[in-house]
């Protein structure tokens, strides 16, 4: 029997059968056997064959190719990677200026793994109702620097309303990953969509202005109008994973096309003569912002960098 991953909590996993059923999983042992190098075999999103136990639930014993992916090096596990979600249409990456703050490294690499995987990206500012001029000011170079990569930004606030029409059109028929820091909004974005979710939120600690974990398990929410939306739990740090130095230029957009006007096909655009990415980055056609974090991608080859959580 065949279905759609539709929850997972770590053990076991619920499949939407092609039937309409919503049948309770377990992973058969053999994929912890075959050199998977994930913490979870079968992610959200995965369509998978079942064999029915006769007790109400099921064993997972197939997993169908994948179309694309969202993958992060797992924290604490330096040769492991967490598979976020399978077969999307796109990942709607929650940023915040301020309360938390969302770096522009970890919005960076979240856009290079997803280039990696084939994952479109909408970027989406919320919390906008709680800024201060000079937080308007970063968010107006934000929005303005990645839509001219070529990412569509929506900047909106979940708690008002204000900017969200415009972003349930994008959501619409499509199933969209919603990936964040803890406290960006996801949850009050998930209950602002689809009211009966009931989705637990949780205040941001006022001592760090960091987010506390309200998600703890992968979830497929149905949109009213159709599409759906997979909530995970919040992300504290986004690890490339299974990256080569060569490729990394190859999922910075702007970076990528400067790199044709290199001296050198194989430039690593960190110290070699001739090169365009340099140049650019001289002449302020490059955010220093992004090229800083390229070279925090190319440091990921260090395996001891994740020893530690971050």
């Amino acid at each position: 029997m065949h279905g759609i991953v539709v929850r997972s909590t770590g053990s076991w996993y619920d499949v939407r059968t092609d039937d309409g059923r919503i049948v309770a999983c377990k992973v058969k042992g053999k994929f912890r056997l075959q050199g998977i190098r994930s913490t979870n075999p079968v992610a959200v999103g995965d369509g998978v064959t079942i064999v029915e136990t006769g007790d109400g639930t099921a064993l997972i014993n197939a997993i169908d190719d994948r179309r694309n992916y969202v993958i992060r090096r797992a924290s604490n596990l330096s040769k492991q990677s967490q598979i976020l979600a399978a077969n999307l249409d796109q990942a709607l990456l929650l940023v915040t200026i301020a309360r938390p703050e969302t770096s522009t490294t970890f919005i960076d690499r979240f856009l290079a793994s997803a280039e990696a995987y084939r994952v479109p990206v909408l970027i989406v500012f919320n919390k906008t109702d709680d800024l201060g001029p000079e937080e308007r000011e970063t968010l107006s170079y934000w929005s303005t620097l990645y839509r001219a990569i070529g990412y569509d930004c929506f900047c909106v606030s979940a708690t008002e309303g204000d900017g969200l029409p415009a972003l349930r059109e994008q959501l619409r028929g499509r199933l969209s990953l919603l990936a964040g820091h803890s406290g960006v909004g996801k949850s009050t974005l998930l209950n602002a969509f689809i009211p009966t979710a009931n989705v637990k939120t949780a205040a941001i600690s006022e001592a760090h202005e960091t987010g506390m974990h309200t998600t703890t398990f992968s979830e497929t929410y149905e949109l009213p109008e159709g599409g759906a939306l997979i909530d995970v739990p919040g992300i504290k740090g986004f690890g490339t994973f299974d990256m080569e130095r060569a490729e990394v230029a190859h999922y910075f957009r702007e970076i990528f096309e400067l790199s044709h006007d290199c001296r050198f096909n194989d430039c690593t655009h960190t110290h070699e003569p001739g090169c365009a990415v340099l140049k650019a980055l001289e002449e302020h056609r490059l955010a220093p912002s992004r090229y800083t974090s390229y070279l925090s991608v190319l440091e990921d080859k260090d395996e001891n960098k994740y020893r530690e959580a971050y």
